[in-house]
């Protein structure tokens, strides 16, 4: 048996057609129903029930009498929703253990509702959207499990899930949180109150948001779910040249790209398990009678071709490696915060295989370095992110030089969360995390040491001699989601703003490089060809040939943030030289075009380059926002 339990303002149906031969007989009042502040139980009745439906029918009873408890509603709606398996139990015996469940559940007191059995059904209920408010059960006859039994397994997670938090310094201290002195470590203080109390919530706007939009690259998609986000030509542009630096990198560092599925099958048995310990944050696709979850990292294609790969022993460490766009996750709509956290989002993903742990270490030491380096290609250092590293407390006595090491390499106090028992599939992650306007922390980059996955996947690789090994796997996105690196971009930069400093982009990523700027239709020509030699040196320029006064034009250059704004009057096109005014220092001089071709060429020597994004002309170019 499969359920869907959903805690709901309301839930209600009307029947419109068979959808059996037989379907359930029913009286006219049947034909349609609704209750307020209800627990929704959605239930596919399978063919494993047949086998014992006594003990599917006790299981059942005891899982949705959980959930209401937890949720705390006295009103249960039963509702047959034979969608949720392809392998269903016959219609006569599947009508009786609904009927014997709606039975049961109004003997414990709780005001109940069935759905009819049979009939295609319009429905349309309102989820309450708390963390409780979407789980999903599996129920297989043979696996009984008692209440007590139950209730100890859950106490001894929760206690394997308390938290122990520490700051850890460069030189080898622990000191708990609670005691350390975070004077001079403001923005670390932000990340671990944010750390501890897990208010995800944005009450507010964030200041990226006004710049995302201002800046015309990104907004919001009415015509899709929320979190799904559309992108004019700069943002396209700033966010394909981000994909295509980081793939750089990982490539460079030595993984091999590959490219996988985005959707795969709820039942799959390598992921069955992983899905029903998260249910309510899966997108959902039907084909025929199959049901399928969009992906929300690339583990699982890249996982499914290790498997079937031949591995030995001097491949290692193998890495692999895609740029999932998209990968989908449905956080709650009350999270969701402009590019900060989003249901569609693209993710840079390399999956590791190494064969012991000294292999493991040595790598993730690695990727730690390339996520520093990284990040401090888009602009950010050390300074702008704070350090969190996450492990059991048996790892840390075993390992702190290694711990230690980490903190010293990024050269500032870093939060530890320590566990007593392991309870994820990871021993050992760090995230560098930003920390916004609004004093919310989102993980940039993050390396894991994943000692669950091999086994389960069935990945082995062959040892000296000769013997299939499962090996360890290292998750490593050394940006994290492309997005979250446009995010923490635009937010440094409001911070600056704040304080004064002229806002930017790095100058590789600035969708228009130079802004030439002519004091008239007389130089016009001039300008033209002002930007066609910087165009044929691969930079991005355009050409202001609007009406406007020049005082105007410069503003309108100064608020779209263009790092070298040139001005064309009669005297730049009789001396055949540029007047160039430098955001970053705001200074202006007069230069020969081929040397500010060189100085701009070398400040973007190393990154990726592409074409300009919108028409020459800014006469010729529409507004995407009203």
């Amino acid at each position: 048996m499969r359920m869907l339990l959903i805690h709901s303002d309301y839930l209600e149906y009307e029947v419109k057609d068979k959808a059996l031969k037989n379907p359930e007989p029913i009286e006219e009042e049947q034909k349609r129903g609704r209750l307020d502040e209800v627990l929704a139980v959605f239930i596919s009745v399978e063919k494993v029930d047949e086998d014992n439906p006594e003990e599917v029918v006790e299981r059942a009873i005891a899982e949705i009498g959980d959930v209401a408890k937890q949720v705390k509603v006295e009103r249960i709606f039963v509702y047959p929703f034979a969608h949720l398996s392809s392998e269903l139990a016959k219609p006569d015996l599947a009508l009786g253990i609904l009927k014997k469940i709606e039975e049961k559940l109004k003997e414990l007191g709780y005001e109940v509702k069935r759905a009819p059995f049979g009939y295609y059904k319009a429905f349309r209920l309102s989820c309450k959207g708390h963390p409780l408010a979407e789980l999903s059960r599996t129920i297989t006859p043979g696996e009984t499990v008692s209440r007590e039994e139950r209730n100890i397994a859950l106490e001894k997670e929760e206690k394997e899930l308390v938290s122990y938090w520490y700051i850890l310094t460069p030189e080898g201290e622990l000191v708990d949180v609670e005691k350390f002195d975070f004077t001079g470590y403001e923005n670390l203080k932000k990340f671990v109150n944010y750390e501890i109390h897990k208010n995800r919530i944005a009450d507010k706007e964030p200041p990226h948001v006004k710049l995302m939009l201002d800046h015309e690259l990104v907004d919001y998609e009415p015509g899709s779910d929320g979190g799904n986000l559309r992108y004019y030509p700069k943002g396209r542009l700033i966010k394909g040249l981000l994909e295509q630096y980081v793939t750089e990198k990982v490539v460079e560092y030595g993984a091999m790209e590959v490219e996988t599925p985005i959707m795969y099958d709820f039942e799959h048995p390598a992921l069955e398990k992983y899905l029903n310990r998260f249910p309510a944050r899966q997108y959902v696709v039907k084909s025929g009678d199959k049901k399928f979850f969009l992906r929300f990292a690339a583990c699982f294609g890249q996982f499914l071709i290790k498997k079937d790969a031949i591995i030995s022993y001097r491949n290692l460490p193998l890495r692999m490696y895609e740029l999932t766009r998209y990968s989908f996750r449905r956080e709650k709509s009350g999270e969701l915060s402009g590019l900060r956290r989003l249901r569609a989002f693209t993710m840079p993903d390399m999956h590791t295989v190494a064969k012991d742990l000294g292999q493991a270490m040595d790598e993730f030491k690695k990727q730690y370095k390339l996520s520093m380096e990284v990040l401090r290609g888009v602009g950010l250092t050390p300074e702008d992110y704070e350090v969190a590293i996450r492990f059991t407390r048996d790892f840390w006595e075993a390992n702190k030089d290694f711990v230690v090491e980490l903190v010293r390499i990024i050269g500032k106090p870093a939060l530890i969360e320590m566990w007593d028992q392991r309870f994820f599939y990871f021993i050992l992650k760090f995230e560098f995390n930003f920390v916004d306007n609004l004093d919310k922390a989102a993980a940039l980059s993050t390396v894991q040491i994943d000692v669950e996955n091999a086994e389960r996947f069935g990945i082995t690789y062959y040892d000296e001699e000769g013997k299939e090994r499962y090996p360890l796997i290292l998750h490593c996105s050394p940006s994290g989601a492309i997005e979250r690196v446009m995010y923490a971009i635009l937010e440094k930069q409001a911070k600056l703003q704040v304080k004064g400093v002229k806002p930017a982009f790095p100058l590789w990523l600035s969708p228009i490089q130079v802004r030439v700027i002519p004091v008239g239709e007389e130089v016009l020509d001039y300008a033209l060809y002002v930007a066609g030699k910087l165009e044929g040196a691969k930079i991005r320029v355009d050409v202001d040939d609007t009406s406007d006064r020049l005082n105007k034009k410069i503003r309108k250059a100064e608020k779209e943030w263009i790092p070298y704004i040139i001005v064309i009057g009669r005297n730049e096109k009789e001396q055949g030289t540029v007047t160039v005014r430098r955001r970053e220092d705001g200074k202006q001089f007069e230069i020969q075009l081929e040397d500010l071709i060189r100085e701009i060429r070398q400040r973007t020597e190393g990154f990726p380059y592409k074409p300009r994004p919108l028409p020459l002309l800014l006469s010729r170019r529409p507004k995407f926002r009203g």
